[in-house]
């Protein structure tokens, strides 16, 4: 996540936010097709479940005084952690449930999109 993880508030409202996103996406393609919808929740989760999974796994292995390289190390593991985490999410969304491409992709890109801009508009003060 490009989200500094100093604040866990920050880091929540963040996932909230992209929760909310692909969920209103999803219900908006429900309007035209139940299958669009699904793989609309699928390119939401392939996008969402690896940056949860990521904010988890910095909160569990951060510590009160780190040492030299962990906090890199616990960094590049979780990054590591997360793109292969979402290869499979697409992989299963487009291969095993054979999701339609088109909402699957734009759900995914809007969560990215939220995940660029929102920390902007969280930490913005006035």
């Amino acid at each position: 996540m490009s989200l500094s993880l100093y604040s866990g508030k920050v880091a929540g409202k963040l996932l909230f936010i992209q929760l909310m996103t692909f969920v209103l996406v999803s219900a908006l393609f429900a309007l035209f097709n139940s299958h669009w919808s699904a793989s609309a929740l699928g390119g939401g989760l392939a996008a969402w479940l690896p940056n949860l999974l990521f904010v988890l796994f910095a909160w569990r292995h951060q510590v009160k005084v780190p040492a030299a390289g962990r906090v890199a190390w616990s960094f590049a593991i979780g990054e590591a952690l997360k793109v292969v985490v979402t290869i499979v999410l697409l992989i299963v969304a487009l291969g095993v449930f054979r999701a339609a491409f088109v909402p699957l992709g734009l759900t995914y890109l809007s969560v990215l999109i939220v995940q660029i801009l929102a920390p902007a508009v969280i930490n913005n003060k006035g």
